[in-house]
């Protein structure tokens, strides 16, 4: 397996290649980032998806229970000894007719892939298996991310699930949920908290990793995408194996879109999909880089030749004028994106765009997604509000079939759904009115009445 699997940097014109035990993750001649590559001539891919079906009988399995290995074909970097699997992937892709109402689709039309259903609440699960099962291969003793809190929570429940690693966490001052957090604390994690925001904490925790050779598993880990690839399997999957005509993504430290780009890639190398669903990235409005750079900059592929002195200027501006990002949502609260090339690469592939939603629209769509039966975290909900503004700009028509990703579980973060539909105004105000949100055009809000039987049933009766 050694000669078929193996790292190679995304840069055409450099196209090293490293072994798979590696674990810089970074190109030691042009410093670009790689790629986990497969010599599929070598390898005994499947002949058609449909043949994933007869795992699901294999439910003792648990390589087959998994919803990332079972489509361990497709991801052939370990030998199944190795693979470290805690039941992750067990998710749905649900039909969404009221959110779809919302968003201006016709009924039928608009799915969510609901990743919150994972161990530790979120998508990061999906690659964090992978990540830990390169990680055994490589013989780590620590691991380590820089997080908003979705990272580590993961990391710490892989940690505290599997006893591979000692787990190190990296968050910057104020900037993680307490639900995230209490499960960075809860599952044993060192959690390291620093003066600063998610980027400079990435930057740490790089360094860290370098100097101590501590395993790094943010998604600059190539290894953690090709866990992340199977979400679109499971979408396929559910959708009886064809392609939706769009995947609506939330974009933070662009780690998804890029796994979903080079998932539609191989696809088409190996012949299982004949098309592929176009990608739709969204930004929050308070850290816009991707779509600012994409949308305005007009920053390409190119061939793998993206233009570096315009992403090297903007980020050199931003810096410049201390603009940090701010949003509510959390898990997408990243400036300075590390898989910028590879969501290039995604987005050159699949025929993408980027859209950028304000908190307010987020804060919306994801009130929409609760009354609609799905709970999420407000960057989740990014999904939803950017189908909206790309139906809206008639983007997207309205019989088209979408998949938006729901990124995590709502109790991610309780704080800021209470806020949003909370009678008292203070408590409205100190969440979200500082973010900007001035509204809560869905609130659901909690009936007061006096502890008297018969106010309560007229309360009752006027309000259901």
């Amino acid at each position: 397996m050694s000669d078929a699997v193996f790292q190679r940097c995304i840069a055409p014109d450099c196209a090293a290649t490293y072994a798979v035990d590696e674990t810089a993750f970074q190109c030691s001649r042009c410093g670009g980032l790689l790629d986990v590559a497969y010599d599929w001539d070598q390898l005994s891919p499947p002949k058609s998806l449909r043949e994933f079906e007869d795992k699901w009988s294999q439910r003792t399995n648990p390589l087959s229970f998994s919803g990332v290995w079972r489509f361990r074909e497709l991801l052939p970097f370990a030998p199944p000894g190795q693979i470290l699997t805690i039941g992750e992937g067990q998710t749905i892709l649900q039909r969404a007719d009221l959110v779809a109402n919302y968003v201006g689709m016709q009924p039928g039309c608009l799915f969510l892939q609901y990743e919150g259903l994972n161990p530790s609440g979120s998508f990061k699960d999906n690659g964090m298996t992978a990540a830990f099962t390169h990680a055994r291969m490589a013989g780590a003793r620590r691991a380590a991310c820089a997080s908003t809190g979705n990272t580590s929570a993961s990391l710490a429940v892989f940690c505290s699930a599997t006893g591979l690693v000692r787990g190190i966490v990296f968050i910057g001052s104020g900037k993680i949920s307490y639900g995230k957090l209490a499960q960075a604390l809860d599952h044993g994690a060192l959690t390291v908290q620093i003066a600063g925001d998610f980027d400079d904490a990435m930057l740490r925790v790089q360094q860290v990793a370098r100097k101590l050779g501590i395993y790094l598993v943010n998604s600059v880990n190539p290894f953690r995408l090709e866990g992340q690839k199977t979400i679109m399997f499971r979408v396929l999957e559910a959708l009886r194996w064809e392609p939706p005509d769009w995947i609506v993504v939330p974009g933070g430290n662009l780690g998804n879109v890029s796994a979903f780009g080079k998932a539609f890639i191989e696809l088409l190398q190996l012949g299982l999909v004949t098309r592929v669903p176009r990608l739709a990235v969204i930004n929050a409005a308070g850290a816009d880089t991707f779509y600012q750079l994409y949308e305005h900059f007009n920053l390409r592929w190119n061939g793998g030749r993206p233009n570096a002195t315009i992403s090297d200027g903007y980020y050199r501006s931003l810096d410049a004028e201390r603009i940090r990002a701010s949003t509510i949502a959390s898990a997408i609260e990243i400036n300075h994106p590390v898989n910028l090339s590879k969501a290039l690469r995604a987005l050159d592939a699949c025929g993408g765009v980027v859209r950028e939603a304000s908190d307010q629209e987020m804060l919306d769509a994801k009130a929409k997604v609760g009354a609609g039966g799905l709970g999420c975290e407000p960057a989740s909900a990014a999904s939803v509000a950017g189908a909206r503004k790309l139906r809206q700009e008639g983007v997207i028509a309205a019989d088209e079939r979408v998949v938006c990703i729901l990124t995590g579980h709502q109790l991610k973060d309780p704080t800021a759904t209470v806020a949003y539909h909370s009678a008292d105004q203070k408590t409205f105000d100190d969440v979200l009115g500082s973010r900007g949100v001035r509204r809560a055009t869905f609130a659901n809000r909690a009936v007061q009445v006096a502890n008297n039987l018969d106010e309560i049933i007229k309360a009752i009766e006027v309000y259901s």
